[in-house]
């Protein structure tokens, strides 16, 4: 693991039901803070009582106290590797058992519902692509999807012309194929 990371958990954010809702929230207001058109980034979430007890320097360096316990911690991963499509690096990930879960932050464009009805029949990937983005109804989000191992999911979105903390949207289904997908990385 490097560049761990842990946002305070006052740190603007609204109030949140779960931990896992809580980290998501906590990386997604981590990332809006350095802005747009980033690569993706990946997490490992760690018990945060847990990491004290185990590893009490790192939990000194992040800041941990028993005020946290109860919550998890994102420690940022390496950069994903360039050039390499994500779910394939997904298929790579192995991860140790002090790893509660992971999240991953990537920025996309979406239509809304019904833009399928105008797709292009028969088009390639590069042309859906370019189809995407074109589409005056497109949208740049970033999407920050989390997963515990017991099969828990959380997911943040932010719309980049909603880009306030206030407006992101939160949900265990907004984006069930990234969140199965890293449910996988446990398998």
């Amino acid at each position: 693991m490097s560049d761990a990371q842990n946002t305070p958990a006052d740190a603007g954010l609204p109030p949140a039901a779960t931990p896992l809702t809580r980290a998501a929230l906590e990386i997604d207001e981590y990332v809006a803070g350095l802005g747009w058109d980033k690569p993706a980034r990946l997490f490992a979430l760690v018990d945060s009582a847990k990491l004290r007890r185990t590893d009490p320097a790192v939990a000194k360096q992040l800041g941990l106290d028993a005020a946290q316990d109860g919550s998890l911690t994102p420690v940022e991963q390496d950069e994903l590797p360039d050039g390499m499509a994500l779910d394939e690096f997904l298929g790579t990930i192995a991860w140790p058992d002090m790893v509660a879960g992971c999240a991953l932050v990537v920025e996309r464009l979406m239509l809304p519902p019904g833009a399928e009805k105008s797709r292009p029949a028969k088009a390639t990937d590069a042309q859906l692509a370019e189809w995407v983005a074109n589409h005056p109804k497109r949208q740049e989000v970033r999407i920050t999807a989390a997963v515990l191992r017991d099969g828990k999911r959380e997911t943040a979105l932010r719309l980049r012309e909603k880009d306030l903390a206030r407006e992101v949207l939160t949900g265990p289904d907004l984006v069930p194929g990234l969140t199965k997908a890293l449910l996988a990385t446990f398998a």
